[in-house]
């Protein structure tokens, strides 16, 4: 599942731009992030650049379903 995002989210939308799976949208309420191609980051960065750029703290967390290997796997594909 990777990171989620929470209706804690501000719509201030720093996230989106810097997602290298394009992951990232605008939702209805919220921006939200297509489980099937967050990695977290893995494959690109040392940690999620959504939670770098988040002015919210705690508005995006990983539920730790997948394991790093896993997620890198899915950046592969996504990238191949």
């Amino acid at each position: 599942m990777a990171m989620t995002i929470n209706e804690e989210c501000i719509n201030c939308g720093n996230c989106e731009p810097e997602c290298p799976n394009k992951a990232i949208s605008q939702g209805s309420s919220v921006y939200v992030i297509d489980a099937t191609k967050c990695t977290e980051c893995v494959g690109a960065f040392d940690s999620p650049k959504c939670v770098e750029l988040c002015p919210v703290d705690g508005c995006i967390v990983s539920d730790g379903a997948e394991t790093k290997d896993q997620l890198q796997a899915k950046y592969a594909v996504l990238h191949a």
